[in-house]
């Protein structure tokens, strides 16, 4: 394929992309395939002869889509959003198009300067302090990871190398092994699983805490953690906090665990995956509860987080990293030591075309449109008794259960997604099985949340009439 039938062909795939967006509600948002589906549907070889375009185009339909979850449809009310947006896909395609591997500031300027620009950007719309900023001549700064469990993997290890050196400038003669043996790290028995995954490989013993009857990890529950481990002759060094679960979207008591850190010298991660976006808005910002966040990697001081990971091959370098030059600015060139990849995509282009072309106002209105319809959601519950909401309704999530066993509960949404007109996923609170409602298309609007109510409350009264409780 050269350019000219390039130009021809990618008209073509965005009138696709298109076509599918806009008609995405009409196909069932859940597919009906069986595991290894697929495999049967296409060759056992790559073709030796290139196929044309349209014989690929053809299998998009008959091979991929019926095996798609459409997660940008109205009627995907599980998991949370994924983030997508028109402008982020003209962004994706300018940056597949550069193909850049921004690891270094040589490897593009571009890519790793706008990247250092637009995390401050979004450390101001969430009106981070000043430390959390790299600036001009800053000690703090963000940096893109792939996803939130990497974050906050990179967290941990950058946490578990300072508290190794600390350990090591007061008793040289200790080996790294003898005190890794005896680290620990906390998390909240609300903390998205990735945060117990990271433990695990980072070979560090990770202590799951109780949360309140709110679901919230608490500062005396903390204390008294790290004081029994202390006495046990454990060394804490990391915890890793949540604004907003995946479960619930309950938040831990930030102003109570952040100064037993403090004093304790215990590296504070902030996991705000789903709920760190909603802090653009000054009326969720009382969230944060006494600490500034924010959804991507943002740290006080870098050097602790590129001290974990700093490795520096000849072939890595390049002239200006060690001039004046990049004195005060030499996080622009440094990406690859800010965490596991060397490789790097060019995200922030993705960042800097969104932000342009929704604006802050933009932005504030998308997530507050979300929120306003969960709590639309929420009140169709309310006025039926037969149900109960299991959580506080805070931003884009319900979550709720039929009164009764936790069996009515596990066979409600088991027949709501074999219908595969809409699509959830459960949760278990305190014990309880609960379904979480979760809006997440940029498309759902008020008459998809009814449509989903009426599914919902029919297959209810479906179970009850037949004897379930």
């Amino acid at each position: 394929m050269d350019y000219e039938e390039f130009r021809t062909r990618g008209k073509e795939m965005v009138d696709y992309v298109v076509d599918y967006l806009q008609s995405i509600e009409e196909r069932p948002v859940y597919p009906s395939v069986e595991p290894g589906y697929l495999r049967h549907l296409i060759p056992e070889s790559a073709p030796e002869q290139p196929h044309s375009f349209e014989e690929v185009m053809k299998d998009v339909e008959r091979v991929v889509m019926p095996g798609i979850t459409h997660w940008h449809s109205p009627h995907f009310h599980a998991y949370f959003p994924t983030g997508n947006s028109v402008p982020g896909m003209l962004g994706d395609m300018l940056s597949n198009a550069i193909s850049c591997i921004g690891f270094s500031w040589a490897a593009s300027p571009a890519c790793t300067e706008l990247e250092t620009v637009m995390l401050d950007w979004l450390g101001k719309m969430l009106n981070l302090p000043h430390q959390f900023l790299a600036g001009t001549n800053g000690e703090g700064g963000g940096v893109l990871q792939s996803t939130a469990s990497e974050a906050t993997l990179v967290g941990l290890l950058a946490a578990r190398r300072k508290k190794v050196l600390h350990i090591q400038a007061d008793t040289p003669d200790l080996e790294e092994r003898m005190i890794m043996t005896k680290l620990v790290a906390y998390m909240s028995d609300q903390s998205h699983s990735s945060v117990e995954r990271a433990g695990l490989i980072g070979g560090i013993t990770m202590r799951k805490l109780p949360s309140d009857s709110q679901l919230s990890l608490r500062g005396e529950t903390l204390k008294q953690a790290i004081e029994e481990d202390k006495a046990a002759g454990l060394i804490p060094f990391f915890l890793c906090a949540t604004l907003g679960t995946t479960a619930s979207c309950a938040f831990d008591s930030i102003l109570e665990l952040g100064p037993i850190c403090n004093s304790e010298k215990v590296w504070m991660h902030i996991d705000a995956a789903y709920a760190g976006s909603a802090f653009i808005c000054p009326e969720f910002r009382p969230l944060l509860n006494g600490f500034k966040t924010s959804p991507n990697m943002m740290v006080k001081k870098r050097s602790d987080l590129i001290g974990a990971f700093k490795v520096d091959p000849l072939y890595l370098k390049h002239e200006h990293q060690d001039s004046g030059t990049f004195s005060d600015q030499c996080f622009y060139c440094l990406y690859f030591h800010w965490g596991i990849p060397l490789g790097r995509r060019f995200r922030s282009l993705k960042m800097w075309f969104v932000f342009r072309m929704f604006g802050i106002k933009g932005l504030q209105e998308h997530i507050r449109k979300q929120v306003n319809l969960a709590h639309e959601f929420e009140g169709l519950l309310l006025q039926d008794k037969r149900f109960e909401i299991a959580s506080d309704v805070v931003l884009g999530l319900v979550c709720f259960r039929l009164k009764g066993s936790n069996d009515l509960n596990e066979m409600l949404i088991k027949r709501i997604n074999a219908g595969r007109k809409i699509h959830m996923v459960p949760c278990n609170l305190q014990d309880k099985f609960v379904l979480r409602f979760a809006v997440c298309a940029a498309t759902t609007e008020s008459k998809h949340i009814h449509y989903a109510w009426q599914i919902i409350k029919e297959l209810a009264t479906e179970l009850l009439d037949e004897g379930y409780q």
